[in-house]
């Protein structure tokens, strides 16, 4: 992008950092006023403009025609616009409406409470339209259809880039100026910083015919392979952050070689009153094959609800334990952790370590509790039996982990329900171990996560799955509300189950009413069921608002069934475990995600008695695709790959804000093969060059488009 000034200085191949420095109004046809109208589309240099890709592609050398319209079908047509008119409705309401034509056929369109249309659409303007065909009066109209300003290129694939009325810009603008720049680079050429032999491995174009294949291509084949190309290189660069993250983590902690073959675990799985799953014993292996090499495990485990996380967890705390190193399980919250010691101790009771040193052989293992709730004289004694070792096993929350909480040899740390572990608490962690070496760490999901995203998002991870339920588990029921008649049979369903002494959840979206959204409040529920449809049962309310004290007093209250039914916001989501509640209703379940209801309908079906769980929605007559799926599965499995489809692929690398790291033309559902793909050069990329200080147009991009954590991350070094 030289301009004559610098055009005898700038040499070689340009970079995207030229392209980034290089500002949008330098283009011909971009003054002020175009160039205050690219910045709030947040193009503001040439980088930008490259990679604001379009959103969909017209074949001009295939059209389809007005004659060919279908009513009630969804079709795009190349049309040009004939006249225009507006008027006001009776209500006051603007209706505009636009006759056009492509030679075949006339259809008219109309647009309600759009009144800028009367002067985009101009007679003798070309226009792409779609949207869906009906017939009105004996002729076809369309009814606030997409409309794109693509200007007359007959006969040649046409790009269509995402609209904003706020900025007022037209696709074929955006496309001339994109073509301009792309001109304007092609005396020097683009650098391609992939290594040429991942490109040829793996059959992909090179970024020039790329980035001119997705805004000019010559024929589908081009847009195709130039898609493919750009995704893999976004995909790419997600790939050598996590892979670096994983590589630098094994390069920089010492692990612990663990005794993976001793007494211990043996007895341990021989006094389990059910055989392990096949899932469980593969995940075991896994675990073991990490536990017994040099390098720090630094695994998720994920799995559905019920699938037997715990007893792995407790296999893999044990295998610290028969090495004479120590466990630690930390939970998100107090009252996980405590039901997490309640769970554990009863698996672990009378369990016997072998110890030489003791005159019998062997000794009983130690679990121990701590968490803020534990103090006094109770606190002090564990924290000198974790230094001194007598402690076995610790189960508490993040706090373990803190400063003042010392441990004689910590070989394994189990976290439970945390989808991130940063590098904060791995140095935390570290220090904890003993002889400078860094304890194990295996982290815990109840939340499936589609492999894609697994591998995207945790990629620095390695991803244990339990994919199998324990045999006779019954499945939970779940029904939809659909009507009056239906909803009447759910609130019988739960006065039913507790006649038969059984326990019920109802969980609301809100605590509060609001008038913004009308989506039912606990409070109000609490107060209405109680007069209403649960009539002289003991209802008790749970939300976030409560201090822990009235919490805690209100969940002893349910698991000790002195209440019937308990009314929550989605507090109960993650941590509390009644077997007796054997029916759930959420209402407006249409407000949640998928994830979140399926954590929620988890906390039913945890005991011998079928289970049922009723979805609710504001509509009576509509449910939605989210109520559908929980209705038709409950593999969690299938239900995380349905959000996907659902939600998109959001922000990968940075949860707390979106960033040019976010996929722009990549897909976690579409380009699965390119995610293994980046994945295995990601591995030789970093594998011959840690820090890519011998790739420096790599290197250079990846702190150009990531964001400086990210960047941290792989080049700390």
């Amino acid at each position: 992008m030289a301009t004559s000034a610098d055009a005898q200085v700038a040499t070689g191949p340009i970079t995207f950092r030229d392209l980034h420095l290089r500002k949008v109004e330098e283009l011909r046809g971009v003054g002020e006023k175009r160039t205050a109208d690219l910045h709030k589309r947040g193009i503001n240099s040439i980088l930008d403009l490259l990679m604001a890709y379009p959103r969909r592609w017209v074949d001009r050398t295939h059209e389809c025609r007005l004659k060919d319209l279908q009513p009630g079908v969804e079709a795009m047509v190349l049309v040009e616009v004939r006249s225009v008119n507006k008027r006001m409705t009776k209500n006051r309401r603007s209706l505009v409406t636009a006759v056009v034509g492509d030679g075949s056929s006339r259809l008219t369109l109309t647009f309600f409470n759009q009144p800028y249309r009367e002067k985009q659409l101009r007679e003798g303007l070309t226009i792409s339209v779609f949207g869906k065909a009906d017939e009105y009066r004996g002729s076809l109209q369309m009814t606030n259809p997409v409309v794109d300003l693509i200007g007359d290129r007959t006969g040649r694939i046409v790009p269509i880039y995402p609209q904003s009325e706020k900025a007022s810009i037209s696709t074929w603008k955006l496309a001339g100026w994109i073509e301009n720049a792309l001109e304007r680079c092609k005396a020097r050429g683009l650098l391609d910083p992939v290594p040429g032999g991942v490109l040829a491995a793996h059959g992909l174009i090179d970024r020039t015919a790329a980035l001119w294949g997705i805004h000019l291509p010559d024929s589908i084949l081009a847009k195709e392979e130039a898609r493919r190309r750009l995704a893999f290189d976004e995909l790419l660069r997600v790939q050598l952050v996590l892979v670096g993250r994983k590589r630098a983590f094994e390069r920089d902690s010492r692990g612990i070689k663990h005794v993976v073959d001793g007494e211990l675990v043996p007895r341990f799985l021989k006094a389990l009153p059910f055989p392990l799953t096949g899932a469980q014993q593969r995940v075991i292996g896994e675990i073991s094959v990490d536990l017994a090499g040099p390098h720090p495990m630094h695994r998720l485990l994920q799995g559905d609800v019920g699938s037997g996380k715990t007893v792995v967890a407790v296999n893999a705390m044990l295998m610290a334990v028969q090495g004479k190193h120590q466990g630690a399980l930390m939970a998100p919250t107090e009252v996980l952790a405590e039901q997490h010691f309640v769970g554990v101790s009863r698996l672990l009771d009378g369990l016997q370590v072998p110890d030489p040193d003791n005159l019998f052989g062997d000794r009983p293992l130690r679990v121990e509790l701590l968490t803020g709730r534990v103090t006094g004289e109770k606190r002090r004694a564990v924290l000198a039996e974790l230094a001194a070792g007598t402690i076995d096993i610790v189960i508490g929350t993040h706090a373990l982990i803190q400063e003042g909480v010392q441990f004689n040899s910590l070989g394994v740390v189990v976290i439970d329900e945390q989808h991130r572990f940063g590098v904060e608490q791995r140095a935390a962690l570290s220090q904890k171990g003993s002889d400078a070496s860094t304890p194990d760490v295996l982290v815990m999901t109840a939340t499936p996560i589609p492999r894609t995203a697994a591998m995207t998002v945790y990629g620095d991870l390695d991803v244990s799955v339990l994919d199998e339920l324990p045999p006779g588990r019954t499945p939970i029921a779940t029904k939809w509300a659909a009507g009056p008649l239906l909803e009447q049979t759910m609130w019988a369903d739960v006065r039913e189950a507790v006649a038969a002494g059984q326990q019920a959840y109802v969980v609301c979206p809100m605590i509060e009413e609001s008038d913004k959204m009308e989506v039912a409040s606990a409070e109000k529920i609490y107060a209405e069921l109680g007069k209403g449809e649960l009539k002289k049962l003991r209802l008790g309310l749970l939300h976030g608002r409560m201090n822990s004290a009235e919490k805690e007093e209100t969940m002893n209250a349910f698991r000790d069934r002195k209440l019937d039914v308990l009314v929550a916001t989605t507090v109960i989501e993650v941590g509390v475990d009644v077997p007796n509640a054997t029916i759930m209703v959420v209402l407006d379940a249409d407000r949640f995600g998928i994830a979140q209801l399926h954590q929620l309908r988890g906390r039913v079906g945890r005991g011998a008695i079928a289970s049922k769980c009723w979805l609710q929605t504001k509509d009576l007559e509509v449910s939605s695709p989210r109520v559908d799926a929980l209705v038709d599965s409950t593999d969690g499995f299938y239900l995380a790959e349905v959000d996907l489809e659902l939600r998109g692929e959001g922000t990968l690398m940075n949860s707390a804000q979106k960033g040019r790291s976010d996929l722009k033309i990549a897909s976690l559902r579409r380009d699965r093969d390119l995610i293994d793909i980046a994945r295995e050069s990601a591995f030789g990329i970093i594998d011959a060059d840690p820090t890519l200080t011998a790739n420096a147009g790599l290197r250079d991009e990846l702190e150009l488009l990531l964001s400086p954590e990210d960047e941290e991350f792989l080049f700390k070094n």
